[in-house]
């Protein structure tokens, strides 16, 4: 099974990710956790990267597409992968449609967390005072969340008319979320 969680930054995906990961040995392609990976090698790449998310920019989408593209081998190994941050714009969505295609595979849900804004600028002020990750400086993080409400919102009926999409109430507790999870993939 390949599952797109969406929902913007802080929603709660990489959290329910790894929870999926654990309970059915599914694989996360977590474009943030790749982005910070490129980030701390210090790359040239991941020099690009760190200057982008410093700006409340988004990453260029061949850069995003080329790291999917590396994992999915890895992926397909296990069964399956959760793709999270991944994709937030229409043409990533077709570019990775198009990737799935190639393989013999497809998108086979798409799980929205809604979240409310003023609730997720307290989470991302939260995690950046306990975790310090220069990406969720609440003060950048209002600049991410706009482009991300901006440029993702044509995503939901892109999936929504490929009948894939599922909505669940992501402001309840972990459990209540990872409970309307597994309802939405049964």
């Amino acid at each position: 099974m390949n599952l797109i969680l969406f929902g913007p930054p802080a929603a709660g995906k990489g959290t329910q990710a790894k929870r999926l990961v654990e309970t059915r040995g599914m694989v996360q392609l977590s474009t943030g956790d790749m982005l910070r990976a490129a980030i701390a090698s210090g790359s040239e790449l991941g020099l690009t990267v760190k200057d982008v998310l410093a700006r409340g920019d988004l990453v260029t989408d061949e850069i995003v597409i080329a790291l999917i593209e590396d994992r999915l081998p890895e992926a397909e190994a296990a069964g399956g992968a959760i793709f999270d941050g991944f994709p937030r714009t229409v043409a990533q969505a077709e570019a990775l449609d198009a990737m799935l295609e190639k393989r013999g595979a497809k998108i086979d849900r798409v799980v929205r967390l809604k979240v409310d804004d003023e609730a997720l600028t307290a989470r991302i002020a939260k995690r950046f005072a306990e975790q310090g990750r220069p990406d969720d400086n609440p003060d950048t993080f209002k600049d991410r969340l706009a482009v991300y409400n901006r440029q993702t919102a044509p995503l939901l009926p892109y999936y929504e008319a490929q009948g894939k999409l599922v909505e669940i109430d992501g402001m309840g507790s972990i459990d209540a979320v990872s409970g309307a999870l597994d309802g939405a993939l049964a």
